[in-house]
């Protein structure tokens, strides 16, 4: 397992853009997930970001994220499907190869599963064009589809070779979703994987569930589901995930600490998830390639 497969959400951390990035590149990091507010939201524009992002020298692993694009019809979807074009052309000059989307909260959605993976399918063959991947996620909140077989049951559906899944961890431990259902997935349709815990033991409903998402997370090793986080990742390393690994850790006491503290947080979890996996395991990466 390399240092490398590990990278940071700006989601996680609080701050300007380019305070984020040299935060996250001088904790030993080597790539970034981003989020649109940090885009659309730089003082300068959406030029200077870019140019702030390509001088960071972080590899971009993606750019997120997309809500509430399935299930919808008329003008609601037609609405969407321009959210979802705009996002698209951020990604492509983001150089971000990864747009995330997750499953709909909306009460405009009809729950018809067959329309659902049409929007999907719809939504990666938008993607073509821009040379991006498209990778969904189950939100344990989702009105429809709030675990990992809903997921991939549509991902299936839509048949499209540049859609498959990100696995959140916080979302499988709040559903209480057992790691044997990765076993029915194609790691080559695992796009991502986000990673971290929170500090109770469960999240019965929904709006609980929501709630510890948006503002209780912690960093792998730090909550109290660590044994089944390094369970997880030694499941999707059996099962051949080659893919990078990100923390997105909403924590609303992180965003009031330094950022290189919360940096420093990051790089112990890395270190505890070194060592839960054996060192032969989880090929080295170099440049966006796996070998061994």
């Amino acid at each position: 397992m390399n240092v490398e497969r590990f990278g940071m959400d700006t989601i996680t951390l609080a701050g300007p853009l380019e305070a984020k990035l040299k935060a996250v590149r001088n904790g030993g990091f080597t790539q970034i997930m981003l989020a649109a507010r940090d885009i659309v939201g730089h003082p300068d524009g959406e030029a200077a970001a870019i140019a702030a992002v390509r001088a960071s020298g972080l590899r971009v692993t993606g750019f997120q994220v997309l809500r509430d694009f399935e299930g919808l019809a008329g003008h609601l979807h037609d609405y969407k499907v321009d959210i979802a074009k705009s996002m698209l052309s951020m990604c492509k000059a983001l150089g971000a190869p990864l747009l995330l989307a997750c499953s709909t909260t909306s009460a405009h959605a009809e729950d018809d599963r067959e329309r659902m993976a049409a929007d999907l399918a719809k939504l990666a063959m938008l993607a073509v064009p821009f040379g991006i991947d498209v990778a969904f996620e189950g939100l344990s909140w989702g009105r429809f589809v709030n675990d990992v077989p809903a997921a991939w049951d549509l991902v299936e559906r839509a048949d499209r070779y540049n859609l498959g899944l990100a696995i959140d961890s916080y979302h499988m431990l709040a559903t209480s979703t057992p790691i044997d259902v990765l076993d029915d997935i194609d790691p080559a349709r695992i796009f991502f994987v986000q990673l971290s815990d929170f500090m109770w033991s469960s999240t019965p409903t929904p709006d609980e569930r929501r709630e510890t998402a948006r503002h209780f997370r912690v960093f792998p090793g730090e909550g109290v589901h660590s044994d089944a986080i390094a369970a997880l990742v030694r499941r999707l390393d059996a099962n051949g995930y080659a893919g990078d690994m990100s923390f997105e850790v909403f924590n609303d006491d992180y965003v009031q600490m330094p950022l290189d503290t919360v940096v420093a947080r990051a790089g112990k979890s890395v270190q505890w998830l070194l060592a839960q996996v054996p060192r032969r395991s989880l090929p080295f990466r170099r440049t966006g390639a796996a070998v061994r």
